[in-house]
């Protein structure tokens, strides 16, 4: 029955409540302030071993030789199906067949911690986490029996690591476990994170992790022992952005700020007593201008400024004897060098497959092309519109990816110094973008891409297959075919490089500035697949040997099942998916 206190609403007046919402649970409190990354790295656990009579009568002869075989077959760069887990490791492990261009002298990467046939025996930090008395780290948990777990392991298994709040998680994608195998939380927030894919072992795991302060800690999460890098920001108090390491490297990575800056660190050296120059007022190479008196102002879109400390392997080099040359070497510090490439953010970066170069996106909406060994800029491309959120370099180095707050992935070709196609299909920022290895063969390229608009989305590109603009005009055509035969030439040619930027260019720009072209003159490329995937904003995506992975900002990882057979023609088709909540 009803009583007084109840509200009857007449006929056709109707009341409007808010929607009960339950409060959401995260496991760390509050929503995080940094979005989640992932980084993830396939680490080969040996067999398990044979003993007694077979073991003494050589039954082990065929697995030597099957892992020659594969590593034969590595080699020669053949491919294998979607199924066999060791195709990441051929990912993995083709970096170091283009490193000879290091081998120079007195370039940033000649040091001997690049490996070039022989391999340095990889250092482990010096602090151990669970008697340390810093208040850095709070608090570390490692899953129970985590070293039996991990000495049970055979064959390839890959590790995901991400960043959720103010704590580091280390997890095993795939696994039904509800615990992670480690979880490290700091004082501070992570924002970035890298393994070291060189170094990684069933013994060992590099990790570089970069935080809002600007501090960088160096773990290995197996033996629970760290090493703080750019302490209390004695280097760079910006928030770090992104963090790499330098391919078949041991001991460099490059870390970028939120000030515009990328600088190189050595793992091993302990920081020094630094202070980067500001290039308010001055130019890259220090050129005054006609008169004399005024000093030409530095310009972003046409060079970066390089800082080299007094350690530098250029500064250090040459005219040492012996002696001194030892003496230098003992007294290296942190940071190796330190580049000046924008006033804006750097948000993200990526190396080319040689590790001669360095793709850079940034807030102030421009792709720049570094080459890294001489720390000079080559190219800079700019956006539709809006900043650029995220990059990837293709295996075969032929072509840059990228995607922005145009809605837009920008598909570049550094060879031709050129925009090859745009790619439509996003109805809101671009978060993440990735290739697909296995689904790149030099011809048809497949990559993937998450937005805010939380769309999961899959795309060929061919360069044969593209859809010319409507208003094109002729040359522009002519141009575009051209430029798609010479790209078929060159993908056969060892030696590929990008040009350097000493060719004429228009009076009053830059020759290394290129504009964004308009949309009539750049081809488009459609979606071969759609997924709204639901759930808080996506900030993440990767492909692994058997599956893609998508991560939201709050830290829900989602790992979606590849198909296992090739044959099918059903292109990007998702069939079976594989949810794991990693909270």
């Amino acid at each position: 029955m009803d009583n007084e206190s109840t509200f009857i609403a007449p006929e056709g007046v109707y009341t409007v409540t808010d929607e009960h919402k339950p409060p959401s649970v995260l496991s760390f409190g509050g929503s995080p302030v940094y979005p989640t990354k992932v980084s993830s790295v396939v680490v080969n656990f040996p067999a398990a071993k044979q003993g007694g009579l077979v073991h003494r009568l050589g039954g082990n002869k065929d697995t030597k030789k099957d892992k020659s075989s594969v590593t034969k077959e590595r080699e020669d760069g053949n491919s294998l199906s979607s199924s066999d887990t060791p195709d990441e490791g051929d990912v993995l492990s083709s970096p170091p067949e283009h490193v000879s261009t290091s081998q120079e002298p007195h370039t940033l990467f000649s040091s001997n911690s690049v490996i070039l046939g022989k391999k340095k025996q990889s250092t482990r930090p010096k602090n151990s986490i669970r008697t340390t008395s810093s208040t850095f780290i709070a608090r570390i948990q490692h899953a129970e029996g985590l070293s039996k777990t991990l000495q049970s392991k055979q064959g390839d298994v890959t590790f995901l690591f991400y960043n959720i709040s103010k704590s580091w998680v280390w997890v095993e994608a795939g696994s039904k476990a509800k615990d992670p195998l480690a979880r490290v939380t700091f004082s501070t927030h992570p924002t970035c994170h890298a393994v070291n894919t060189t170094t990684a072992s069933p013994e060992h795991l590099d990790v570089i992790i970069g935080f809002s302060s600007g501090d960088l800690v160096w773990l290995d999460p197996i033996a629970s022992r760290y090493a703080r890098l750019n302490k209390q920001g004695c280097i760079s108090n910006s928030p770090c952005t992104a963090v790499h390491w330098v391919p078949s490297s041991s001991t460099l990575f490059l870390v970028s700020h939120a000030d515009g800056s990328i600088v190189v660190y050595d793992k091993e050296r302990d920081d020094g007593a630094f202070i980067p120059q500001d290039p308010v007022g001055k130019s890259s190479d220090s050129s005054d201008s006609g008169d004399g008196s005024t000093q030409k102002e530095w310009d972003p879109r046409d060079s970066i400024f390089v800082t080299m400390p007094p350690w530098h392997p250029v500064t250090s080099g040459g005219g040492i004897t012996s002696n001194g040359k030892q003496e230098k070497e003992k007294a290296a510090k942190n940071p190796v060098s330190h580049w000046r490439v924008s006033r804006r953010s750097i948000v993200d970066f990526v190396f080319s497959p040689d590790v001669k170069y360095v793709g850079a996106i940034s807030e102030d909406g421009c792709l720049r092309v570094i080459d890294a060994l001489a720390e000079q800029l080559v190219d800079c491309y700019a956006s539709y519109f809006g900043a650029l959120t995220c990059i990837a370099w293709s295996h075969d180095g032929r072509f840059i990816l990228t995607g922005g707050q145009d809605d837009l992935l920008t598909i570049f070709s550094p060879w031709e110094q050129r925009v090859v196609a745009r790619c439509q299909g996003h109805s809101s920022f671009v978060s993440a973008l990735a290739f697909d290895d296995l689904r790149c063969d030099g011809r048809t390229y497949r990559f993937g891409s998450v937005g805010e608009d939380n769309k999961l989305i899959l795309w060929d590109f061919s360069s044969g297959a593209l859809h010319r603009p409507r208003f094109q005009a002729m040359h522009h055509q002519r141009m575009s075919m051209s430029s798609t035969i010479s790209l078929g030439l060159r993908r056969d040619r060892p030696n590929q490089h990008v040009p350097m930027p000493n060719s004429p260019s228009p009076a009053g720009r830059s020759p290394r500035f290129h504009p964004a072209p308009s949309r009539n003159e750049v081809a488009v490329v459609q979606p071969v697949l759609i997924k709204n995937v639901e759930g808080d904003l996506l900030t993440s995506a990767s492909f692994l040997p058997r599956s893609i992975l998508t991560a939201t900002k709050s830290g829900h990882i989602k790992l979606w099942i590849r198909p296992l057979a090739l044959k099918s023609r059903a292109k990007g088709r998702i069939t079976t998916v594989d949810i794991d909540p990693l909270h």
